[in-house]
């Protein structure tokens, strides 16, 4: 081998150490990787800003929800692309530079890398033979590293539905309790109309479980994050949203209601929001987000509800207090995956009355 046939063969181990480290942190290891020389995580990001902005400027709001719940499917197709091309680029140059080994020669690089891909998708047409040592060390390579490809993708592809539809279930059950989209308000109102107070604590339990699984699953495959509900009104975060209003309207503002489970509702949430929006590096204010007014409404909703409410000034103090905890980084993720406006979250000016019934 020439002194360039030595380089070009190093050139591609280096690009199949960099996808094998890339495949291996995004579908093996269960917990995020930041660092290291990864390209997925900024495709990923990059064809949603893409993607966000075309659907933005769409007017229908099935037609917006329709096109960003194409995305998520749409971005695994993308990556299993792109690992698959780099695997292809990679071997091809090292068939290139190995070009004496393979009969007939490889003297092009079209010709290398369309070996490359036949050794990968294991095709073996025989229209070409590795006759050396190290050739057929990389045939076998290649071989092994297609195959490896495809089982990984296929099942990540499995992993990532099992968390979608586990993480859903919650997310469809809340629109019987807290409307579309999902109001903590209306969460609390409605509970208190059906006679279920004692049934708050067990919702509140169930969250909690709920987001300890949104927040290890989705730190593990942030992909995950991209998936929409199937329905137009409701998102995890709306839900989300909606159990820690409420349960911070329990802790700090409703009156001779036990607030235990409320409150693990709220610091598992808050852990939630801040380990999310702080992977994917999103900027928020210091603010709780609710005008006092606001909370005054709120307010009176529940008394008609019949809840004995604690002093209006107290109570406001400690809302402020809870509520700023979340409120930034649950809104700068609300605003990043341009989820359907609920109460207290995002542009409210189109909120669906069903959260108020």
């Amino acid at each position: 081998m020439t002194a360039l046939q030595v380089l070009e063969y190093a050139a591609g181990s280096l690009i199949l150490l960099g996808v094998f480290f890339d495949v291996f942190n995004a579908v093996i290891v269960p917990r995020p990787t930041e660092r290291g020389p990864r390209l997925s995580p900024y495709i990923v990001r990059h064809s949603w800003r893409l993607w966000r902005s075309i659907g933005l400027n769409m007017r229908s709001s099935r037609r917006r929800e329709a096109w960003f719940g194409v995305f998520a499917p749409f971005a695994l197709l993308e990556l299993l692309i792109y690992w698959g091309l780099a695997l292809v680029v990679s071997f091809g140059l090292q068939f290139h530079a190995l070009q004496s080994q393979v009969q007939p020669v490889t003297a092009s690089l079209g010709s290398a890398l369309y070996f490359a891909g036949v050794c990968l998708l294991g095709v073996g047409l025989g229209d070409a033979a590795a006759a050396g040592g190290m050739a057929r060390f990389t045939v076998l390579a290649a071989a092994a590293a297609g195959l490896g490809l495809f089982a990984l993708v296929i099942s990540l592809i499995f992993s990532l539905y099992g968390s979608f539809q586990r993480r859903e279930v919650l997310v469809v059950s809340l629109d019987a309790r807290a409307g579309a989209p999902p109001s903590g308000i209306a969460l609390l109102e409605r509970h208190a109309r059906l006679g279920l107070l004692h049934d708050l604590e067990r919702v509140f339990l169930e969250g909690q479980v709920w987001a300890a699984e949104v927040l290890d699953t989705h730190l593990a495959y942030p992909i995950l994050a991209y998936f929409r509900s199937s329905h137009v009104e409701i998102s995890w975060l709306g839900a989300l949203g909606a159990l820690l209003d409420a349960a911070t309207l329990v802790v700090t503002t409703v009156d001779k209601i036990a607030d235990g489970q409320a409150r693990l509702m709220h610091e598992i949430g808050m852990h939630l929001t801040d380990d999310l929006s702080d992977y994917f590096g999103l900027p928020h204010e210091d603010s709780i987000l609710v005008e006092h007014q606001e909370f005054e409404q709120a307010r009176q909703r529940l008394a008609a509800a019949g809840f004995e409410l604690r002093e209006g000034s107290d109570a406001w103090a400690a809302f402020s207090t809870l509520r700023r905890q979340y409120a930034a980084p649950l809104n700068a993720m609300a605003r990043y995956w341009a989820i359907a406006p609920a109460q207290w979250i995002g542009d409210r000016s189109s909120v669906s009355s069903r959260a108020h019934v």
